[in-house]
């Protein structure tokens, strides 16, 4: 479902009938990536050159598109936007740490561009998809 910018930055967290939810997904999204990103064996789904770095971008492009789709609005873009920048470069880090992953710069740049990327998509192709699936759904459940 595709919205314009005007009718995207009039939703909020307000407009979710279903937002608990939606937190708790996007929150349990945030904790299995952080979960497969120090654990000493991630599970190897698809393997082929640069398979890795694809895998950050797309799962930094969820986390941002997620919830921006549920706090639309400019501020709370740059807040979450800040924010999963900062998660990949500590993860990083704490593998570097830990003695069993390694420290990639360019793992945290694949962070940064699925941060962008999720930012792009969640105000372009996929902007109020999460609102629209929200009012199915609690259709459903009334």
């Amino acid at each position: 479902m595709r919205q314009n910018t005007d009718s995207l930055l009039s939703v909020s967290a307000n407009s979710f009938q279903l937002l608990a939810l939606w937190l708790t997904i996007g929150w349990a999204l945030i904790a299995l990536i952080v979960y497969l990103s120090l654990t000493a064996s991630p599970p190897e789904v698809f393997e082929f050159a640069f398979a890795d770095k694809l895998k950050h971008v797309f799962a930094y492009s969820v986390l941002m598109g997620w919830f921006t789709q549920l706090y639309p609005s400019l501020k709370a873009r740059g807040v979450w936007a800040l924010a999963l920048f900062l998660l990949g470069v500590a993860v990083e880090f704490i593998q570097g740490w830990s003695g069993y992953r390694f420290f990639d710069v360019a793992d945290m740049a694949a962070n940064s561009l699925g941060v962008l990327l999720g930012w792009w998509l969640s105000s372009r192709w996929l902007a109020g998809s999460l609102l629209h699936a929200d009012h199915v759904l609690s259709r459903w459940t009334k």
